[in-house]
Formats: structure tokens, C-alpha cells, sequence
């Protein structure tokens, strides 16, 4: 089933742009043509033809939101990850050779991103009104659900395109497919 190749494409994507090179938008913007791929494979996959439009445009809507859900699944996981598991180092929570504490200090997690994020961008968390931790874990995931919906959206949407681009340009009726011609050769 075509929606598997999409959850790999995904679980690739994420590996690749979430824990190996952690860039946030390229992960965002090669949502869209993975769901592009996704929507046209769908159906290539499922030997449709031109012009089969009540089942090539659900069959890529399905193979998008599996690819666009799986996305949306994994950059909250790893967010997820490293928003709990951060544990300040090596900024906060240092210690010296005697084992005494070398301030700045931070409680594990939430506390220590928002230490992070208050060095980087002060002015920015002022004027977004976040002034603890607490009100700082609220606006970082609404913004983490904000971008995983947005994932499923471009995925899902990207998939309906390349799913209109088969059903336009794929094959025509009476045309053997690839897979049947090597077969029967």
C-alpha cells in the first residue's frame, strides 16, 4: 500500500531533518513534495489510468494525511524529546571539579528551554507575554501543534496536487503498465 511508502518517506525526512541536521523549515518545505511524490505514486502504485478521478483523488488524499499525519507524529516526538530531556547543559547546571554548582541553574526541562530561548530572544518572549516557564511551555506548543497541522495540510494538499497531475498525465486506458509489460515479455 502506497501510504506505507509515505510513512518511510516521512520517518526518512525526520531522521534525516529533525535528529541528524535539525533544520525545522527545510523539514517543513520537503513536506511538499513528498506529498507531491506520495500523491502521484499512490496511484501509479495502484495501477490507476488517466482519468479515474473518483478513485485516483481519494487514493492520494489517503496517501497524503498517512505522509503528512507521520510528519506531524515525529516533529512532535522529537520536540517532544528535547523540550523534556533538556537538562541545561552545557550553559546551566554545571558543576566545577569539586562537584559544587557553577550558577546559572535550571530545573530539567521547560525551565531550562525557556532559560535558552530568554538568552537568545528576550525581546521576542516579552512582547509574546511569556514571562515564566509555564506561560513559555504554552506558546512553544502552540506553535510545535500550529506547525504540525500545517505538515499535514502542505502533505495532504501537495498529495491532492500530485494526485490531479496523475489522473491528467498517467497513464491512458489500454496502455499496458511497465510492471505488465515486463511481465508478459
Amino acid at each position: 500500500m502506497a501510504a506505507f511508502v509515505g510513512v518511510g518517506m516521512a520517518v526518512t525526512l525526520g531522521i534525516s531533518f529533525l535528529l541528524v541536521i535539525p533544520i525545522d523549515p527545510v523539514y517543513l518545505y520537503l513536506s511538499i513534495p513528498a506529498g507531491a511524490l506520495i500523491g502521484y505514486y499512490a496511484n501509479a502504485r495502484s495501477s490507476r489510468h488517466r482519468g479515474e478521478w473518483l478513485r485516483i483523488v481519494p487514493n492520494a488524499l489517503f496517501a497524503g494525511l498517512a505522509t503528512g499525519l507521520t510528519l506531524a507524529v515525529l516533529l512532535l516526538g522529537v520536540k517532544a524529546l528535547f523540550f523534556f530531556g533538556d537538562s541545561g547543559f552545557p550553559d546551566y547546571n554545571r558543576r566545577d571539579e569539586a562537584g559544587a554548582i557553577i550558577p546559572p541553574t535550571c530545573e530539567a526541562g521547560a525551565d531550562c528551554v525557556y532559560r535558552r530561548y530568554l538568552a537568545a530572544e528576550p525581546d521576542v518572549l516579552r512582547e509574546a507575554g511569556v514571562s515564566d516557564a509555564a506561560s513559555f511551555s504554552t506558546l512553544y506548543w502552540s506553535q510545535q501543534g500550529s506547525t504540525a497541522t500545517l505538515l499535514v495540510v502542505l502533505a495532504t494538499g501537495a498529495a491532492l496536487f500530485g494526485g490531479l497531475a496523475f489522473g491528467a498525465a498517467g497513464p491512458r486506458r489500454g496502455t499496458p503498465q511497465l510492471g505488465a509489460a515486463a511481465a508478459t515479455g
